[in-house]
């Protein structure tokens, strides 16, 4: 396995100022990936309560739906069957 040793201190200007300008690149390219973690995260977490927000409603409505109320007023009412006759006929 190759072993790299890199001294900064014993490199001339020219070396310095390159390994410098590579570990500035190294640095933000790093925040540049953390950045674009922190929004794919913010962004899953946010679809994520949004999913659960829309069951619970989905939830609660066919609860409220379980049960038919409304208002109704009687147009007419039946006549009672003539007396005398069994009931069905």
């Amino acid at each position: 396995m190759a072993v790299v040793d890199v001294n900064l201190r014993r490199g001339n200007l020219a070396e310095r100022i390159l390994f410098g300008i590579l570990a500035l690149a190294l640095l933000v390219l790093g925040m540049f990936f953390i950045v674009a973690a922190l929004v794919a995260g913010s962004i899953l977490a946010v679809v994520a309560l949004l999913r659960l927000w829309w069951l619970r409603r989905r939830v609660r409505k066919a609860q409220e739906e379980r049960y038919l109320s409304t208002e109704y007023t009687v147009v007419e009412r039946e006549k009672p069957p003539p007396p005398g006759l069994p009931p069905g006929r």
